[in-house]
């Protein structure tokens, strides 16, 4: 399952957090995990209460929003929000004009408007022409989940990092 990060944090605690992969690795790493585990879940959280309800309800896209285990690498840790459903991206970003299949909208009219039948077809009819001038608007729920929560997101950490000093002797 494919899992494209939109958005990236980094976190640099300089010089003293190289040196405290050195001296403390076990330590270092623990702590700066638990940081992007937390982190991550915050943002998980946060996105999930601001992307769209489709068909699915909340098990659709919404639903497909998780956190993933932090990842180790050298001397980085990293934290990912994601999901494998290809069309979050067009969600997230919007896209230009297309004509999309009217198949493909008939479920989601179906949920929205409760319409059956030959009514749910030429409502999905009506909004494909719509997309096909107009396009669609992005939710950017990745963008402004993020965006809203950075802060926070960086507070974790630097809580961490804390942890990390005290536990190496503080900052050297």
């Amino acid at each position: 399952m494919a899992v494209t990060p939109l958005l990236t944090i980094d976190v640099d605690g300089g010089a003293d957090l190289r040196a405290a992969f050195v001296m403390a690795p076990e330590v270092t790493t623990r702590e700066l995990v638990a940081a992007a585990w937390e982190g991550s879940l915050l943002l998980q959280r946060e996105i999930q209460e601001i992307t769209p309800t489709g068909v699915g309800q909340g098990g659709g896209l919404k639903g497909s929003i998780s956190a993933r285990e932090p990842r180790v690498l050298a001397d980085n840790v990293i934290g990912t929000v994601g999901t494998a459903l290809s069309y979050a991206v067009p969600v997230e970003l919007g896209t230009r004009p297309h004509f999309p299949p009217v198949i493909a909208l008939v479920d989601w009219v179906r949920a929205k408007f409760g319409a059956r039948g030959a009514e749910a077809e030429r409502i999905a009819g009506a909004v494909a022409r719509k997309i096909a001038i107009h396009g669609t608007e992005g939710a950017h729920m990745f963008e402004r989940g993020f965006d809203a929560n950075a802060a926070q997101v960086r507070r974790i950490f630097d809580r961490a990092l804390g942890r990390i000093f005290a536990a190496i002797g503080g900052r050297k």
